[in-house]
């Protein structure tokens, strides 16, 4: 087994030293009849008008989208989603900061939103934006923090080295597959498929079942047509190994939260392992696709190419400011009337966590070109009681730092093999990855004793 580096912290609380900005007047927005006034607003409508959250923008440039919205309509943005659904976009990091430090003001509930009277059986968000779901994401007060404790311990004690262990065994089975090749796509071949085979095996999971879990989870994540599908396909196979272990516990994840003395139904738990699986493979596979590119297009990391493995937890770092996996997440309801950032916001009002935009917010990165380094105050993971979970953090981190360093290691000589600029990324303006990254490298013989 290769040697295990020190796992390094991407998280700290952040210290705020100044007042939130002050705004000329307070503009009513998705329950009020418009929005901040102004002139032409980001997508070319008046900035009266709230901005569909979605689109071709959201795909190819969402930093300049982000920065076009909040010169027109500052640190929080009304928003349209699937339906003309009205939401507000939270773009600045003192405000995000706000909503997710404050669980009571800015609620998790679900139940407090306004407009469920006009969300359809079929709405493709609703694996998102969920309706009485018995999951840690939809808990408050106490019994949510007793899950997340739960959470915790079940994945804390998974062994650090064991879990390298099955990402370096992963990693080199999926490139033995390809090294052959000479070229490969590493979303496709790689990347999409690491994060969910471990995840799969700490948690209990048939190997073979990773494919269907991959395919279902996608699916549901880019919240479009096979979205309740891929949820249901989801669902069903969490409940089958919630059943299986409770006849026959072994020592897996899965496990270790049935034996927990909560009292949480085997409903709870399962929902729970669908947010943990749905949190833990899609953001790290984009982890491992977006820090590859950034390795492969920008000279700063170049020498992470040669074994600087310095640089690799630099670009890692660097994609979670400037990259993030995690764009936008929904969301918190607000409990009563309120103000932020100078709007009105009203009882019932769902708020969207603009994670990319608040890390690129120019009060907090006055120079965006600098590299991060050490910086860990993003807002990749979250804040506040809904964070992720710090154990699920470092197992997302091994996974993904694993799995860039041992394809380094096996095809040092890794190039792309398109222009940069051509590279494209999923229509999701919820998650940041790309659709392919296609590359070449000097064919080699697979660890297993294949021949080329």
């Amino acid at each position: 087994m290769r040697a295990a580096p020190p796992i390094p912290t991407y998280w700290s609380r952040c210290s705020l030293d100044s007042e939130t900005s002050e705004t000329s007047r307070i503009a009513p927005g998705p329950s009020g009849t418009s929005g901040a006034s102004g002139t032409s607003g980001a997508s070319g409508t008046s900035a009266t008008e709230p901005v569909a959250l979605g689109g071709h923008r959201f795909q190819a440039e969402p930093a300049a989208l982000y920065r076009e919205l909040r010169r027109e309509h500052g640190a929080v943005a009304p928003v349209l989603l699937d339906g003309d659904v009205p939401a507000w976009l939270v773009l600045g990091y003192r405000e995000l900061h706000q909503v997710t430090g404050d669980p009571v003001l800015f609620s998790r509930d679900s139940d407090l939103w306004s407009q469920w009277p006009r969300i359809p059986d079929d709405w493709p968000l609703l694996p998102m934006i969920g309706r009485k779901q018995p999951s840690i994401l939809y808990t408050v007060g106490e019994r949510h923090r007793d899950r997340a404790a739960m959470i915790s311990d079940a994945l804390e004690a998974v062994d650090a080295f064991e879990l390298r262990g099955h990402a370096e065994k992963f990693a080199d089975e999926l490139i033995d597959a390809i090294c052959a090749k000479g070229e490969t796509d590493i979303v496709a071949d790689y990347a999409t498929l690491l994060p969910v085979r471990v995840l799969a095996t700490l948690y209990g999971f048939a190997e073979e079942q990773g494919p269907g879990l991959v395919t279902a989870l996608n699916d549901m994540i880019n919240g479009r047509e096979n979205a309740l599908a891929g949820q249901r396909h989801l669902a069903t196979s969490m409940a089958r190994l919630v059943a299986d272990r409770a006849a026959r516990p072994a020592d897996d994840v899965v496990s270790r939260m049935l034996a927990d003395g909560s009292g949480f139904t085997y409903e709870e738990i399962t929902q729970d392992l669908m947010v943990m699986m749905a949190a833990g493979h899609q953001p790290t596979a984009d982890w491992i696709g977006n820090s590859l590119r950034l390795m492969l297009t920008d000279e700063r990391f170049a020498a992470s190419l040669f074994g600087g493995r310095h640089s690799v937890a630099e670009a890692m770092n660097e994609v979670l400011w400037e990259d993030t996996p995690t764009q936008n997440v929904a969301g918190r309801w607000a409990s009563r009337d309120t103000q932020l950032g100078g709007r009105r916001i009203s009882a019932g009002d769902l708020l969207l966590l603009g994670l990319q935009a608040a890390n690129s917010d120019p009060q907090v990165r006055v120079d965006g070109s600098a590299l991060t380094g050490g910086n860990s105050a993003h807002f990749s993971f979250g804040h506040g009681e809904h964070r992720c979970p710090f154990p699920a953090r470092e197992v997302a981190e091994v996974i993904a730092r694993t799995g860039i360093e041992v394809i380094l290691d096996r095809l040092p000589d890794l190039d792309l093999a398109v222009p940069a600029d051509s590279l494209t990324r999923r229509p999701s303006p919820w998650l940041r990855g790309l659709t392919e990254l296609p590359v070449r490298f000097t064919p080699r013989h697979a660890l297993g004793g294949s021949t080329l």
